[in-house]
C-alpha cells in the first residue's frame, strides 16, 4: 500500500504569497506529526489551461495531474486568500471541475487569509459549504488568519498556532476513523 499523502491546494495567484505558505506549513505539520507524505500547489501551479477547461478533460497534463493529485490525497489542506468576501475565483472554477463524488469523506482542513478580521467567517460561509457539497470531511477546526498574524511571510501568533495545532490533531482522528470504517467495508 503506497504512503497515505496530505495535499495542500492554495486559491492565491500570486507569489510569494502569505496563503500559500499558511497551506505549506499546515501541510508540513501534517505530515510530521502523521508520518505522511506531503505536497502542495496553487493556482499559478495549473497553468493557462485551467481558464478555458469547462471540464477535468480540457485541463493540460500539469493541471490534470494537481487535480488527480487532490481526489487521490488522503487529506486534503486547501486555503484561499479573501477577495471581497469569498475564495478567489480561479480557486472555485477548479474545484467547479471535479466529479461531485470524487472527495466524498476525504478529510478537509479549511484555512484563509485576508487583510482583516471582517473576513474571518470566509471559512464557514465560503469554504465549507463548497466541500460540503462534495460530502468531504470537513475538519471541525477551520483557521483564519489575518496580516497581522505573519512576520516576513511566516505565520507567528500563538492563538492562531493553537488553532492550526488543534487542526492537525483532528487529522489524526479523522485518520484513524476512516482506516476503521474502510476496515469494516472490505470485510
Amino acid at each position: 500500500m503506497p504512503n497515505p499523502t496530505v495535499v495542500g491546494f492554495s486559491g492565491n495567484f500570486t507569489r510569494p504569497s502569505k496563503t500559500r505558505g499558511f497551506v505549506e506549513q499546515v501541510v508540513r505539520d501534517i505530515a510530521r506529526q502523521h508520518g505522511l507524505s506531503a505536497s502542495s500547489y496553487d493556482v499559478e501551479d495549473l497553468g493557462p489551461s485551467l481558464g478555458g477547461a469547462k471540464w477535468a478533460r480540457d485541463l493540460d497534463g500539469q493541471a490534470r495531474t494537481i487535480l488527480d493529485a487532490i481526489v487521490n490525497a488522503d487529506v486534503l489542506v486547501v486555503g484561499s486568500p479573501t477577495y471581497k468576501g469569498s475564495y478567489t475565483g480561479l480557486f472555485k472554477h477548479f474545484f467547479d471541475l471535479f466529479d461531485p463524488v470524487s472527495l466524498k469523506g476525504k478529510p478537509v482542513v479549511l484555512l484563509a487569509t485576508g487583510g482583516g478580521e471582517r473576513h474571518a467567517l470566509i471559512v464557514e460561509h465560503q469554504l465549507r459549504p463548497l466541500f460540503g457539497f462534495f460530502e468531504a470531511f470537513a475538519l471541525p477546526t477551520a483557521v483564519y488568519a489575518t496580516d497581522k498574524d505573519f512576520s516576513d511571510g511566516v505565520l507567528r501568533s500563538e492563538p492562531i498556532l493553537k488553532r492550526v495545532a488543534q487542526a492537525v490533531d483532528e487529522v489524526g482522528y479523522a485518520l484513524s476513523h476512516r482506516s476503521a470504517a474502510q476496515r469494516l467495508a472490505a470485510e
